[in-house]
């Protein structure tokens, strides 16, 4: 059903306004930019990778980063094929888990890792939508994302009041809570993993920013900073294959507001969708040559 909204969100858009001129525009992409493109997320991974390893230091899961690098490619390539990003989320942890026979401390590890990835990324809108030029984008579209900042900066420093209330809480919501305690209680170790986060928001505009230049767009690097952690947030939703048609939908309207084209901005997200495809399928070398730990915790 996820794979078919998303192809059907696509060919909405596809159908509405014309797809030939979109097309078109994907033939003018530079194969190096795309090739750069696919190498810069890589490491994007990567980084994403340690981010997750100091989290679950927090937890005394402790390895080489070689292993978090394995799994987490692992959780990349999951994601390939399962909509929405809990699939990958729930492999990698599975993955660890199992190392460590620490199971709930390995899903908390990773609730952890997205649950600062996107604070990194609030934080990070916000601090561009509060210093770059907006290039077109109305209050409308960058009030909310200086507020979401500010709630979510507001939400980290109080964190540790936050975690001594979770014990009022009805039991669901105290048992949800319980397994990310720890990083309630400790915000600051928290601060590095956060810091990663942004760095990531900047690689993953520049990426784009790279198939732009690609396709021949002549578009400021703040346009990217600003416009794609917009859309990150919307394609991250689980609601289609790894934000399929989502994220056409955020670039069709944001890019739009500053100036480009529609059947620019839809290749430009086709793309991205296909670059992030292939570099989840580079997951598949960490998938086929790691052994599945067994339920001892030894490999």
């Amino acid at each position: 059903m996820r794979i078919g909204l998303g192809v059907a969100i696509l060919g909405f858009l596809l159908w509405h306004y014309d797809a030939r001129p979109a097309l078109r525009s994907l033939t003018r992409e530079r194969p190096l930019y795309f090739v750069a493109t696919v190498a810069i997320y890589l490491a994007g991974l990567m980084m994403s990778a340690y981010r997750w390893q100091l989290l679950a230091a927090v937890l005394n899961l402790r390895g080489p980063y070689a292993d978090f690098m394995r799994y987490y490619f692992i959780g990349s390539f999951t994601n390939v094929f399962v909509p929405g990003l809990v699939g990958g989320d729930a492999a990698r942890a599975f993955y660890l888990g199992r190392r460590h026979a620490k199971i709930g401390e390995a899903i908390a590890s990773a609730v952890a890792d997205r649950g600062y990835g996107l604070m990194g990324l609030f934080w990070f809108a916000a601090l561009v939508a509060l210093t770059a030029n907006h290039k077109g984008l109305p209050p409308s579209v960058i009030r909310p994302v200086i507020v979401t900042g500010a709630i979510s900066f507001a939400a980290f420093l109080a964190s540790p009041w936050i975690a001594r209330l979770i014990h009022l809480t009805p039991r669901p919501i105290r048992r949800g809570l319980g397994i990310i305690a720890p990083y309630l209680h400790k915000p600051s170790a928290a601060l590095p993993a956060i810091i990663l986060s942004m760095m990531l928001q900047a690689l993953l505009a520049t990426c784009q920013y790279v198939l732009a230049l690609g396709l021949g767009l002549p578009l400021p690097l703040s346009m990217f900073m600003l416009i794609v952690p917009i859309s990150g947030v919307l394609a991250s939703l689980p609601l289609t294959l790894n934000g399929l048609g989502l994220r056409e939908t955020a670039y069709l309207f944001l890019f739009g507001m500053a100036g480009v084209g529609r059947d620019d901005a839809i290749a430009l997200s086709l793309l991205y969708f296909a670059a992030t495809m292939i570099g989840g399928l580079f997951g598949a070398i960490a998938f086929v040559t790691t052994e599945v730990p067994s339920a001892r915790g030894a490999n």
